[in-house]
């Protein structure tokens, strides 16, 4: 199969329009193979009837779907970016819970962007399980979202690999995980059970409309999949998204400097924390 520049732009475009995520033309190979596979199963021949065929007949963005599927990466794993989590752990979230207490407020939400497989949600659950003292006064959400529908599936079954679990410390493996079978291990259902997982297109107009009062919101290493335009637009609903008070929490290579003036900026500890 050829895929000239020319259609490279032109699937690419229609690809930003519906979900906000830009592809350089250094990603042509990458989407060559990801293409080739969708237009078999489809039966078409080429790139231009493949794009029509997303246009004009998938009328339920069913096969749309399956190529966002194909294409978006999905590299996580368990208490990722540990130096981050030390910090919302030890410093944003005691500081947070302690203006809860002082208003009686008993509601904690977390949103978990981009949440791949679900090792960032679940790793969120097991650190308010274990820093939560008084964990049975609360009530707790921790919602992650992902567009790709494949991964939020595997993220609902919670049973992963060694790789996956590698950074999980040791009293924790033991306590929140069983072993189904050799080299397998699945989250307990008691932090399953904390964690509402949704397959959803964020840049969608709908998408986040309804999705308010969050105290934290991780989006970690998904900026970088969106241009300019899409990150403020994006960053300006998580604004909206959270409380007074609450943080965004970002990849270690992202920053917000140059997209929104709306947060605080804070230094802790070497990372660079953004406070509405």
């Amino acid at each position: 199969m050829d895929l000239s520049t020319e259609d490279f732009i032109a699937i690419r475009n229609l690809i930003y329009e519906r979900t906000g995520m830009h592809f350089g033309e250094n990603k042509i190979y990458y989407f060559k193979k990801r293409l080739q596979k969708r237009m078999e199963i489809n039966q078409l021949q080429k790139v231009s009837e493949y794009i029509k065929h997303l246009k004009f007949y998938d009328r339920d963005n069913r096969e749309f779907q399956e190529l966002i599927n194909l294409i978006t990466i999905n590299e996580t794993y368990f208490f990722r970016e540990f130096s981050q989590l030390e910090i919302f752990a030890e410093v944003c979230l005691p500081e947070v819970l302690e203006k809860k207490r002082a208003k009686s407020d008993p509601n904690l939400r977390i949103f978990s962007a981009a949440c791949s497989s679900g090792e960032e949600p679940y790793t969120l659950a097991i650190i308010l399980k274990e820093m939560l003292e008084d964990f049975h006064n609360w009530n707790v959400v921790v919602k992650g979202a992902d567009i790709d529908e494949n991964v939020i599936k595997q993220a609902q079954r919670g049973i992963y690999d060694s790789r996956s679990v590698k950074d999980v410390p040791p009293p924790y493996l033991e306590k929140y995980f069983s072993n189904p079978s050799p080299g397998r291990f699945m989250v307990n259902p008691e932090i399953r059970n904390m964690v509402v997982l949704e397959q959803l297109n964020l840049m969608e107009r709908r998408a986040l409309r309804n999705e308010r009062y969050y105290d934290f919101i991780f989006c970690r290493n998904m900026l970088i999949y969106f241009d300019e335009y899409s990150r403020k637009q994006l960053v300006e609903k998580f604004y909206a998204m959270l409380n007074k008070g609450g943080y965004i929490f970002l990849g270690h290579a992202e920053s917000l400097s140059r997209i929104s003036t709306a947060f605080k900026i804070k230094r802790m500890n070497g990372h660079l924390m953004y406070q509405a």
